[in-house]
């Protein structure tokens, strides 16, 4: 059962990046073609080097490897179709494991709460610390730090989801789902709060940004997480059921045999 819901979530996966890189080319590009409009203007104001869409710096003598339709297309739809199938996979193996603890919940339920779960701990909590940016945002001699600020965010969103959910179990009994649920709620919200003091913040935007295109593609980048893990959620709900003999074929009543006398 276990490989049969590991393709399954996938799949899942795969078909939420697709459906995410096409959100993403309508809603996102416009704001990384606004973004590297301001680089070249800054370039040609006067600057000996150029901002790359990594964030660093180069010389102008910098080759272009790879040209942005090639990017904004095929390189967009294989990078988060490559997302969509690792978390996929992962949601699988988590799905398996709390299917059937989750009260009298079936796999479509199931799974749209654990994609929703997914969404927030491993995309809303450290976006909100540390949010994406634009080409032409961040510099290059930092690039290696914020990864690893924001993997370890990731890391830390788990581990105080994971603690949050000991706590709600814990007071289940006592304090009944609901306030359980609650106080868990509040644990996990406590945990990363601490979380986002500790860590050091990052600010990085050049003077004269567009604040406007720095906001709509921090919202376009949030929302394609949002689209990747809901089409998971409900494409693998659609698919597990039947891994899991959930749906058996409906038997016709056989009508009651009359007997004389």
């Amino acid at each position: 059962m276990i490989r049969a819901l590991l393709v399954r979530g996938m799949l899942a996966g795969f078909a939420g990046g697709v459906v995410a890189a096409v959100f993403a080319w309508i809603v996102g590009e416009p704001q990384i073609r606004a973004a590297i409009a301001f680089e070249k203007g800054h370039e040609a104001s006067g600057g000996h080097e150029h901002v790359t869409a990594a964030g660093g710096h180069l010389h102008d003598t910098a080759e272009v490897v790879v040209s942005r339709g090639v990017q904004e297309t095929f390189g967009l739809s294989v990078a988060l179709g490559l997302f969509g199938i690792a978390i996929g996979g992962v949601f699988a193996l988590v799905f398996a494991g709390f299917y059937g603890r989750l009260g009298a919940l079936t796999a479509r339920p199931t799974a749209a709460l654990l994609a929703g779960a997914g969404f927030v701990i491993v995309g809303l909590a450290p976006f909100l610390k540390y949010p994406a940016n634009p080409p032409a945002v961040g510099k290059e001699d930092t690039v290696g730090d914020r990864t690893v600020l924001y993997l370890a965010l990731i890391a830390i969103s788990v581990v105080a989801a994971v603690v949050a959910a000991q706590v709600g179990h814990r007071l289940a009994v006592r304090l009944g789902g609901w306030n359980a649920t609650v106080a868990g709620g509040a644990v996990f919200v406590g945990l990363l709060g601490v979380a986002y003091a500790a860590l050091p913040a990052v600010n990085e935007v050049p003077v004269g940004f567009p604040a406007a295109v720095l906001w709509r593609f921090r919202l376009a980048s949030l929302g394609t997480l949002a689209v990747t893990w809901a089409v998971l959620g409900l494409v693998f709900g659609a698919l597990a059921p039947r891994c899991l003999n959930e749906e058996q074929p409906v038997q016709s009543a056989k009508a009651p045999t009359v007997t004389g006398s």
